[in-house]
């Protein structure tokens, strides 16, 4: 049980990548935000900025655009507490053309006249990562997003293939984050957390996590891991921010007292919930995002 007065927490902020300035730990997803009521997703919001929380994510099309009208209907007047984050789904169909007039509809539903970090959404082939890159594909968006002032920072998501991140990552585009799945479950099948964050520190891009309770609460819900000990698993590993799918003020309270009362796993520690959640692994139950 954590503490229900918001004013004894305070998220702490981690390093951006490269650069020298800092985000929440903890970031609220836009996703979830939608599924709340309008009168809860306002509580949510205000609970968060006065919890720390200044990191919000998005992307264009969630909620066929609701998601994002929504935010900004919650930051009206609160914009500069914010550090904004939406996606560009251009995928395999469109290019920068698509790309720029999308961003133009997330600026206007966001109600803002720049994005902080605009991420390429959901890259999940190699038939994307290539046509992102081909001559007038989306990265030529960001750097002229970037150039315009629309954009400060650019990066990329993806959940399905760790094989796909390191596709993106082995083009040398100097990206500033990248989104990607980490959880106690997920270090078992060897992938992201093993195989694309090392790469990503290396590289000096902020690593932003996700799915970290498996993208549906499915392992909290069934008894094989807790709130906390997902929360934590995904906060010792050397990423930025943890972006949780958040639909209540109850699980905001929860989640951003974790955050603020972070203790970091020992090796042991982290080694010995892995073990306890092969099975989950194994299953394939608790993973859906990867298919």
């Amino acid at each position: 049980v954590f503490a229900a007065d918001q004013s004894t927490i305070s998220v702490p902020r981690r390093k951006f990548g490269r650069h020298d300035f800092t985000v929440s730990s903890l970031c609220l997803g836009g996703h979830a935000l939608r599924l709340a009521d309008d009168q809860e997703a306002q509580r949510i919001v205000d609970a968060a900025l006065e919890a720390g929380v200044n990191f919000f994510d998005n992307a264009f099309d969630y909620h066929e655009g609701k998601a994002e009208e929504l935010m900004g209907k919650c930051i009206k007047g609160k914009r500069d507490q914010v550090f904004l984050m939406t996606t560009v789904c251009t995928h395999d169909k469109g290019g920068a053309r698509e790309a720029l007039a999308m961003l133009d509809q997330s600026l206007h539903r966001l109600g803002t006249d720049h994005i902080d970090l605009w991420q390429v959404h959901a890259v999940a082939s190699q038939a994307q990562v290539d046509h992102a890159f081909a001559p007038g594909g989306v990265i030529e968006a960001l750097d002229s997003a970037r150039k315009s002032g629309k954009v400060r920072f650019v990066g990329f998501t993806g959940h399905t293939n760790p094989d796909v991140h390191l596709a993106m990552l082995s083009h040398g585009y100097p990206f500033d984050s990248c989104q990607l799945p980490v959880s106690a479950i997920e270090a078992n099948s060897d992938a992201f957390v093993r195989r694309v964050l090392p790469e990503l520190v290396k590289q000096k891009m902020a690593p932003l996590a996700m799915k970290s309770l498996g993208g549906n609460g499915k392992p909290v819900n069934e008894g094989v891991i807790t709130v906390k000990e997902g929360l934590t698993y995904t906060l010792s590993q050397p990423v930025t921010t943890l972006v949780s799918g958040i639909t209540s003020l109850s699980q905001l309270r929860e989640n951003a007292a974790i955050a603020a009362n972070f203790s970091q796993f020992t090796p042991g520690e982290m080694q010995a919930l892995e073990q306890r959640c092969r099975p989950a692994t194994e299953s394939d139950q608790y993973q859906p995002y990867r298919r």
